[in-house]
């Protein structure tokens, strides 16, 4: 039996309250139902069948973090939001890229990083360009945005260039890294100001190394020194051409990369904008794999703009 109900309000239920007042009407007795239960039949069997498919995906293909192995996500909350906490604050980073400082220490071409190649940030890095995973994309597109806009400030008409992935990498992975990152940030509304004009190719014509033994070093940069890396690329990206691809006399771009590390890469996709009468007022990249040597930088600086390329040393 239901255990009996007391009434404590002092008053007869079966009463009928005072009319005028809905708060005091009583309402209707009517079966309670759950929130997300749908009308409709037809509704409710496509839910159940797509969840039964995402149970099934999982079981084929169990999905953990990237970072901290945690399952049923690629990036768990507490990852996501250390990588926005990495990302929090862009630098300047070109002092600690040899092939950005000339030898009486004036800065060749300003850097903005929006963070340092460490930690959650390089791991998740490293996880996008191997895997290419959305929600990866999504939230180091944010970081992304935020070195951007302290790149840049409120300057307009500057074209944002991506520095192009080599045919072997485009092979193995089957997507830009960066081409994908400026997508995804198209995609969150934080292209707001940018234009992107996909102007640099690789050229193919870039030095082969010889690593020790004979071995071909072509295959990427990785465990390279500074001369050997600016060996690698020299002379390997042009613009491209045509009637589809406007004149780049004088249009102010920021050049767009994914890590810094020398400066190697960056210094050759200022070269050949230049070659074009580009003006390249600087560039951006997610990551630096050396920590920042100055202060960080607040979104709205306009800190790359206002190098314009050519910068004495702080």
């Amino acid at each position: 039996m239901a255990p009996e109900r007391t009434n404590t309000s002092g008053t007869d239920p079966r009463q009928p309250r005072p009319a005028g007042d809905p708060d005091l009407t009583p309402a209707p007795l009517t079966s309670a139902k759950h929130r997300g239960v749908y009308a409709r039949a037809p509704i409710r069997l496509a839910d159940r069948a797509a969840a039964a498919a995402a149970e099934l995906a999982a079981l084929a293909a169990p999905v953990e973090c990237v970072c901290c192995g945690l399952e049923d996500s690629a990036l768990c909350a507490g990852c996501g939001r250390q990588v926005r906490r990495l990302t929090l604050r862009p630098f300047r980073a070109e002092s600690a890229a040899p092939a950005l400082v000339a030898t009486d220490g004036s800065v060749l071409l300003p850097v903005v990083a929006a963070g340092v190649y460490r930690g959650e940030l390089a791991q998740c890095l490293l996880a996008f360009k191997r895997q290419g995973q959305g929600r990866l994309g999504i939230v180091l597109a944010l970081g992304l945005a935020r070195a951007l806009r302290a790149a840049a400030g409120d300057t307009p008409g500057v074209l944002l260039v991506p520095v192009p992935t080599s045919g072997r990498a485009f092979r193995m992975r089957g997507f830009s890294p960066v081409h994908l990152l400026l997508r995804r940030l198209g995609g969150t509304g934080g292209m707001t100001g940018f234009a992107v004009a996909d102007r640099l190719r690789t050229t193919g014509s870039s030095w082969i190394l010889r690593a020790p033994g004979g071995a071909s070093g072509a295959g990427g940069q990785k465990g390279l020194g500074r001369g050997a890396r600016s060996r690698r690329v020299r002379g390997s990206m042009r613009t491209r051409s045509g009637l589809c691809f406007p004149d780049l006399t004088g249009q102010p771009c920021i050049i767009v990369d994914d890590v810094l590390t020398t400066g190697a890469t960056l210094a050759e996709a200022a070269r050949a904008l230049r070659a074009d009468g580009a003006v390249v007022c600087g560039a951006v990249v997610l990551a630096a794999t050396r920590p920042p040597a100055g202060p960080d930088l607040e979104a709205g600086d306009g800190a790359t703009v206002r190098g314009g390329g050519h910068e004495g040393k702080k």
